[in-house]
C-alpha cells in the first residue's frame, strides 16, 4: 500500500491561498456538521448533499456546489484533504487564484452531473471533495507528468512518477465505475464523479497548458540523481 504525503514540485514563493482555505473551509464545514449530531447531522446531509432524484426534478441546484464541502467521516474528509494538499498548490501557482477557484469549483459540478447521469432516480445524497479533487489531479497529469509523488510503501520511503501515481488511481476508478454499473446494490462510492472531475481536469489541463507558460522544470523534469527511494 503506498501513502503519499507530498510531490517534489517548487511553488517559487507562491501562497496557495485558495487551496489553504479551501482545505480549512472543508474541515469547518465538518466540525459544524459533526456537532448536530447524528440525527440533525443526517439532515444537514439531505439537504445540502446532491441527490440526483432532486436535482432530476428541477429544485435543488445549489447543491452541486454545497455537496462538496460535505463528507461522510473523518477519513473521507482526511483522505481528500490530503490529496487536495499534495496537487491543488501546484495547479493553482500555474493558473493563478481566482482562475483556480472557478475550475475547482467547475470540476465539482462537472463531476456532480456525471454521478447523476449514472445515477439516474436515486433518493441517495452525494457528498464529499472528491469529484473536484479529481478534477485537479487530472490536470496535474497534465501539467506535471515528471513530477513525482512521495510517499511511503509500508516503512519504505518512495518517489513515484506522478504519470504512474496518477494513471494507476484513474484506471481503478474507471473499473469500480464500470462494475458498478452491473451491481444494483453499489458501494456507496461516487466512481462517476471521480472519473468525470478527472476527465474534466484533463481537458483543463490541455487548456491552461496552451495558454499559460509553463518553465520547463515545472514539468517536473529532473536528473537521476533526483530520484530517490
Amino acid at each position: 500500500m503506498f501513502f503519499p504525503i507530498g510531490d517534489d514540485q517548487v511553488r517559487g514563493g507562491h501562497r496557495p491561498h485558495i487551496s489553504y482555505g479551501l482545505i480549512a473551509l472543508n474541515v469547518l464545514v465538518f466540525l459544524y456538521q459533526t456537532s448536530l449530531g447524528p440525527e440533525a447531522g443526517e439532515q444537514f446531509v439531505y439537504a445540502w448533499g446532491a441527490i440526483p432524484e432532486r436535482i432530476e426534478s428541477g429544485s435543488g441546484y445549489l447543491t452541486l456546489l454545497s455537496s462538496m464541502f460535505l463528507h461522510g467521516g473523518w477519513m473521507h474528509l482526511l483522505g481528500n484533504m490530503l490529496y487536495l494538499w499534495i496537487f491543488a498548490d501546484n495547479i493553482e501557482a500555474t493558473i493563478g487564484n481566482v482562475k483556480f477557484l472557478v475550475f475547482y469549483l467547475l470540476g465539482g459540478i462537472a463531476a456532480g452531473l456525471v454521478h447523476i447521469y449514472f445515477n439516474l432516480g436515486s433518493p441517495i445524497p452525494a457528498v464529499g471533495a472528491s469529484g473536484a479533487l479529481s478534477a485537479v489531479m487530472g490536470a496535474y497529469l497534465v501539467l506535471f507528468p515528471r513530477s513525482r509523488v512521495k510517499g511511503y510503501l509500508f516503512f519504505f520511503r518512495v518517489n513515484v512518477p506522478a504519470v504512474l501515481f496518477l494513471g494507476f488511481w484513474f484506471y481503478q476508478q474507471s473499473t469500480a465505475g464500470f462494475a458498478s454499473l452491473q451491481d444494483s446494490a453499489g458501494t456507496g462510492i461516487a466512481w462517476w464523479a471521480h472519473i468525470g472531475g478527472f476527465v474534466f481536469g484533463v481537458l483543463g489541463g490541455f487548456y491552461f497548458r496552451a495558454t499559460h507558460h509553463i518553465p520547463r522544470h515545472a514539468e517536473g523534469y529532473a536528473s537521476r540523481d533526483d530520484i530517490t527511494f
